[in-house]
């Protein structure tokens, strides 16, 4: 994820990153892939610049890569960009079409030295960032005219979002030997609904089966980077929408998720 704003907790995506390595295989890249093919319909992968901000486990950088795209991929954690390299390493060794950096989508100075892009993806980070206004307004210049914004950010719930803060606030702050305590609970809200359910219907851990396939993650590490992503800002769909219309997008495809998750845009610049 990018860099945060004012020295607050912060939690540490790469760690959780890292453990998600070893479930890389195959069919999570091909889920991944579709995942991309499904909400960017139209895009000429082949030779398209692709820029994966906040690249976290590298996964959907490496997924563009192989539908054909030249990838440059950076995120402001040291061991994201590690994940990112490794999966660069064991998939295209020393291909000059993949570049993996350290930086921060706060830094404009960075930015401005990356040129523009077909595709900006932008998925789960810029909320993260500390400071996700101004992550969205650095975004829009990267994008090449015609190009596409995909952003993923999360849905405002006024006060439910608000009381998801303390929780991610309290989980950075305790030490890494009790966060269970915050984490456990968490868990428990999360997907106990959907493991009872499933088990009424006699479909035992079909929605856990269901989470994994949409994109190719794994339930678990969402659940860690949920709990704990922090700092964490929200926004509802329409503000978003507003954003980027006065700056020249226009939105080609919307994905709402009408609870705590994140919705899901595509923008195209004019």
């Amino acid at each position: 994820m990018s860099a945060t704003r004012g020295g607050e907790e912060r939690f540490e995506f790469g760690a959780n990153w890292r453990r998600f390595l070893a479930s890389v295989d195959d069919r999570r890249i091909a889920l991944a892939e579709e995942s991309m093919r499904r909400m960017l319909a139209g895009v000429r992968w082949k030779g398209a610049r692709f820029l994966d901000v906040g690249s976290g486990s590298g996964l959907f950088s490496l997924a563009a890569r192989r539908l054909g795209a030249e990838v440059l991929s950076f995120d402001f954690d040291p061991q994201s960009v590690a994940c990112t390299a490794e999966l660069r390493r064991r998939y295209f060794t020393d291909d000059p079409h993949w570049t993996v950096q350290q930086g921060s989508v706060l830094d404009e100075t960075y930015l401005r030295s990356l040129g523009r892009f077909e595709v900006v993806y932008a998925w789960g980070s810029l909320h993260h960032t500390g400071d996700m206004w101004h992550s969205l307004e650095n975004v829009a210049p990267l994008v090449a005219g015609g190009g596409r914004l995909y952003l993923s950010i999360y849905n405002d719930q006024g006060g439910r979002s608000r009381r998801w803060r303390w929780v991610k606030r309290a989980y950075n702050r305790l030490p890494h030997g009790l966060r269970f305590l915050v984490f456990l609970p968490a868990f428990i809200r999360l997907w106990g609904p959907a493991f009872i359910r499933d088990l009424l219907r006699l479909r035992p851990f079909r929605s856990w089966r269901r989470y994994r396939d949409e994109r190719g993650m794994a339930p678990w590490h969402n659940v860690v980077d949920w709990v704990g992503g922090y700092p964490f800002e929200v926004a509802k769909p329409e503000a978003v929408f507003d954003f980027y219309r006065a700056r020249g997008f226009a939105l080609a495809a919307l994905k709402t998720d009408g609870g705590h998750g994140c919705n899901e845009f595509v923008f195209v610049k004019s």
